[in-house]
């Protein structure tokens, strides 16, 4: 399984979303994930990586790692698509050797908080989900829509109206659909032929409920603790890799306990690499435990 467990970039505290906090320093970054073993790397967020497609091959090789992919945030529900963002972001990571796009649906450029979508909101978004899915696939590489908290698929009710618009490919997030009240589990039992990557977090339960609440925005319950090594969370990702295997889903597992730097800190502390590895130690263990029960 060695070779499918991944890192990304969030682990150490870079992220896509708007003011998230201060940037990790790559090389650093790139270096633990090696150190621990790790296949390959997702990108992270603009200003992580280079923008050139082949510096971000030299970077990468130099530490061993392979190009997973990367996320990007897109606003598909409105009449028209800006196909020249989706066409920008799915080029560089066609040439930088990366394999799957994994896409959330934001409200606008912004990640302002998402507003209820009517019947021609989703009919919007189903159909711009498919037009990228399927221009993903002119350029080579694999389309994962992403429920996300803080997007338009976050909710249990907005996951099962995703599924059913569009069969578009899906990255299953054990965090994010927990937090949104999704049982992981369930989503790979039911789901797992549309599933096309994988992020694995788990979750702390009693901060989820206080940021579905509304009383602690992403960033504040991800600086409480919300993300925990896998194992120790109520995400139930060992009943959700189970449910994956029997469907015979062998593609990237990245790992992600998301972390928010905000104070100024000289370089990348000890305690996202010790949080990986034993995300790392969980994943060995689980996979060892499977094939004694086979």
């Amino acid at each position: 399984m060695a070779h499918r467990v991944a890192g990304a970039p969030i682990s150490w505290g870079a992220c896509e979303v708007p003011g998230w906090g201060l940037m990790p320093d790559p090389e650093t970054v790139l270096k633990e994930m090696a150190a621990l073993g790790l296949a390959g790397t997702e990108l992270g967020p603009p200003g992580f990586l280079p923008e050139d497609p082949e510096a971000i091959r030299a970077r990468l090789d130099r530490h061993g790692l392979r190009f997973v992919g990367g996320f990007t945030p897109l606003v598909l529900h409105e009449p028209e698509l800006d196909i020249t963002a989706a066409r920008r972001a799915l080029s560089l990571l066609a040439h930088a050797g990366g394999e799957v796009a994994v896409i959330a649906a934001v409200q606008d450029a912004a990640w302002s908080p998402p507003r209820p979508l009517d019947d021609e909101g989703w009919g919007h978004l189903a159909a711009h989900a498919d037009a990228v899915q399927t221009l993903t696939q002119e350029y080579g590489l694999i389309f994962a829509l992403h429920p996300h908290i803080g997007t338009l698929i976050e909710t249990e009710a907005q996951v099962r109206r995703a599924l059913a618009v569009s069969e578009v490919g899906w990255c299953l997030d054990t965090g994010h659909l927990m937090i949104g009240g999704t049982d992981p589990a369930a989503f790979a039992r039911e789901h797992g032929h549309r599933v096309t990557h994988v992020h694995l977090k788990d979750v702390d339960a009693a901060i989820a409920a206080e940021l579905m609440a509304q009383r602690l925005s992403l960033v504040q319950a991800t600086q409480a603790g919300l993300f925990v090594p896998l194992g120790r969370g109520a995400a139930a990702v060992a009943e959700t890799l189970q449910a994956l295997n029997e469907h015979r889903y062998d593609g990237w597992l990245v790992l992600e306990q998301d972390t928010a730097i905000t104070a100024d800190e000289p370089a990348v502390t000890s305690a996202p690499m010790l949080a990986v590895r034993q995300s790392i130690a969980f994943l060995n263990s689980a996979h060892t435990t499977e094939e004694i029960n086979r």
